[in-house]
């Protein structure tokens, strides 16, 4: 089913009309309403009206995630704050978090573009969805839930946690279809055998799933064990939210993009100059309708390429291919977006610890373990074990009250982390070893 067939269908020559026309809009309203891109704009030595072609785009300055920190938190909103009804954060360095705000268009839009999603991944107004993304500033749980209604279906607001329950509501309201991580779906697979439920026998018939990287080969665990069709969904809070693109049932081969609302383009994450079609590089957004914080040109440090070839499904938006990683060093734990500078900042306050650390990552049956080594300074290593202990438990608490995640905490001794003469190999991920 297509929810949006005017726009999801439209003719490519009639949407890249669009694009512009929504694009020389964007432009005249971020340099008359945000200083940030009146004054980058300048510094170009561009103006609207010199853009007249999508060719133009590349004219045009780039934003990144630093710029939002550092117009923290309503510095780049494009309209005034009576006119946000929503806002939304991520999680920051040094509590520098990322803002989004939204207007009553922009919450339709989101609702209509997860509407979109839903029924590409094959829900109707007859499906019951199993929310289980969080509620709250996470973009997640609102997102999917607002969507769900849209499309006219029975939406279950379950949120994250109590995964015991889950299962049962999953069981006892018939469920057919499930939002969360791919981890977690694996997860509540393990918890209802524990439970002596088998997913199969489970009215449930898809999933979508997405806020954290996942392979082919756990699409085909999950599948297989949950007896299911599971798709893959892409957002970010700074952008929108999940629904920025989705896998459709027919092909479930790329990501098709809301191209009528964003417009993509893939660079070099070096040079930033555009890559050659079908090339892998960098993907870059620009927002063409969001109104609370417009966004030109935003630099996802995802991965990824373009797929403009047509689809069985009918659908003429542009595809991306799954995300195959990251062009930083952000890490995504449970769908928690993590920086090794945020938990840097966590150790360097505490005392009795040096500032040489490492990441693990790994991944337990179907979940992400993140540990964190430390070394001890000199003078603590020599300390009673319940100290130590529990100047762990102190890190472990910290780290969880301020970056959402919950880590295990190793002290090690001094000078036992590898030292390097150049960048420090701070992130050691083994989750797609073995």
């Amino acid at each position: 089913m297509i929810f949006d067939v005017d726009m999801e269908t439209m003719p490519r020559e009639e949407l890249e009309q669009l694009q512009l026309r929504r694009l020389k809009s964007l432009c005249e309203r971020v340099c008359a309403n945000v200083p940030f891109y009146a004054n980058k704009f300048k510094e170009k030595g561009i103006e609207p009206k010199d853009i007249n072609s999508l060719d133009d785009l590349r004219l045009l300055p780039f934003t990144e995630k630093q710029d939002l920190r550092n117009h923290y938190p309503f510095g780049l909103f494009a309209v005034s704050r009576e006119n946000i009804v929503r806002i939304h954060s991520s999680s920051g360095t040094t509590g520098k978090a990322t803002v989004v705000g939204y207007t009553k268009r922009d919450i339709k839009n989101w609702s209509n573009m997860m509407a979109r999603s839903f029924a590409a991944a094959g829900a109707t107004t007859e499906d019951v969805i199993h929310n289980a993304y969080g509620y709250g500033l996470f973009t997640g749980g609102l997102g999917a839930h607002y969507g769900a209604e849209a499309l006219g279906a029975t939406i279950v607001p379950v949120s994250g946690g109590g995964t015991r329950r889950q299962v049962m509501l999953l069981k006892d309201f018939a469920s057919t279809l499930i939002c969360c991580t791919p981890s977690y779906a694996l997860f509540l697979y393990e918890t209802g055998k524990e439970l002596g439920i088998d997913f199969r026998d489970l009215p449930l018939k898809a999933g979508v799933f997405g806020a954290e990287p996942w392979s082919d080969s756990m699409r085909k665990e999950i599948e297989t064990k949950l007896n299911i069709k599971a798709m893959d969904i892409y957002g970010l809070s700074e952008i929108m939210g999940p629904g920025v693109a989705i896998e459709c049932v027919e092909e479930q081969n790329g990501l098709h993009i809301m191209e009528d609302h964003f417009l993509p383009e893939v660079i070099n994450p070096e040079t930033g100059d555009p890559v050659a079609p079908g090339e892998i590089g960098e993907l870059v957004i620009t927002t063409l309708t969001k109104e609370g914080i417009p966004l030109i040109r935003y630099r996802t440090r995802d991965l990824t390429r373009l797929n403009y070839t047509a689809c069985r499904c009918g659908r003429t938006f542009a595809r991306m291919q799954r995300v195959t990683g990251r062009s930083d060093d952000m890490l995504i734990i449970r769908g928690v977006n993590v920086f090794p500078s945020q938990i840097e900042s966590i150790l360097i306050e505490t005392e009795g610890l040096s500032p040489h650390y490492q990441l693990i990552v790994e991944r337990e049956g179907n979940l992400d373990l993140l540990t964190v080594n430390v070394e001890m300074s000199p003078g603590i290593f020599s300390d009673e074990i319940k100290n130590l202990q529990k100047l762990e438990r102190n890190i472990q608490s910290n780290i969880k009250e301020f970056l959402g995640v919950t880590a295990k905490i190793k002290l090690v001794e001094p000078k036992s982390i590898e030292r390097s003469a150049g960048k420090a190999k701070r992130i050691i991920d083994l989750r797609n070893q073995g």
